[in-house]
């Protein structure tokens, strides 16, 4: 059994997932940042790999990723950087990124190298449903790492039941088709998660995109098995304060 289904068997609700971008704000941070979320209560971390053109991205998380560019980060020094990170981490860890730069690596030894460095999964957005049941699972599976795909309020019930049964891990529901960082009608996202909820999905759902602290996390957690926070904790971490201590006070607001 994956960490991540360990994690969804262990528990089924309330599931935070934290994104933030490698990278940023230092060069330097992301194994503190990691570190500093797992001990502040974090279930799951979602680590973002940084592209120059990050479609579904907000301005929050495309100026963070141009900034992790501009440190110098790239998938082969995210890799350096993950050796051993296991030592200190036992929290599922998944690699949220775009295709171009993942091609550019080599997709059989991009999947080679995040198994081997101790990740459980991948969300590549871009990566058509169509090419990865007829190539790229394949790859994915053979490394052992779980594969996460999106869906939206505008994806069909037959759709939605199609990346469910090619999903592993869990399924994540992007709250609206806008870009992150957006202001939400909760009203409509209810609406939906109980839509998906009516489906009996055979993977967790965690819904994402507009939830930004305790209010919004609690008021979806009922109708999903939890949420992810991306654009308002890349926010927090603020060059004033170290990366621990911005991760420690936000994530408590959150969970506390």
């Amino acid at each position: 059994m994956s960490r991540i289904k360990e994690l969804f068997a262990m528990k089924s609700k309330g599931v935070l997932n934290v994104y933030f971008t490698a990278g940023y704000p230092t060069l330097t941070s992301t194994l503190e940042i990691m570190q500093s979320l797992q001990h502040a209560g974090v279930d799951l971390i979602e680590l973002g790999m940084p592209y120059s053109d990050p479609l579904a991205d907000g301005p929050v998380i495309q100026e963070s990723s141009l900034a992790a560019l501009e440190n110098g980060m790239t998938i082969a020094k995210l890799f350096e950087q993950l050796k051993g990170f296991r030592e200190k981490i036992h929290v599922p860890v998944v690699l949220m990124g775009y295709m171009n730069p993942v091609l550019q690596y080599g997709f059989e030894k991009f999947c080679s190298d995040a198994a081997a460095a101790g990740i459980d999964g991948l969300i590549l957005p871009d990566l058509p449903a169509l090419e990865f049941e007829q190539s790229y699972g394949q790859v994915v599976r053979h490394h052992g790492l779980d594969f996460v795909f999106l869906v939206t309020p505008e994806t069909s019930e037959e759709r939605v039941r199609k990346l469910d049964a090619l999903s592993t891990g869990f399924l994540y529901a992007v709250s609206s088709s806008s870009t992150t960082g957006k202001e939400k009608n909760f009203d409509h996202v209810i609406a939906y998660l109980k839509r998906l909820q009516s489906y009996g999905l055979s993977n967790p759902v965690l819904v994402g995109f507009g939830i930004k602290d305790k209010e919004t996390f609690e008021t979806v957690a009922p109708y999903a098995n939890g949420a992810i926070i991306g654009s308002a904790f890349i926010k927090a971490l603020t060059p004033e304060k170290s990366p621990a201590a911005s991760t420690t006070s936000f994530i408590n607001a959150v969970l506390n």
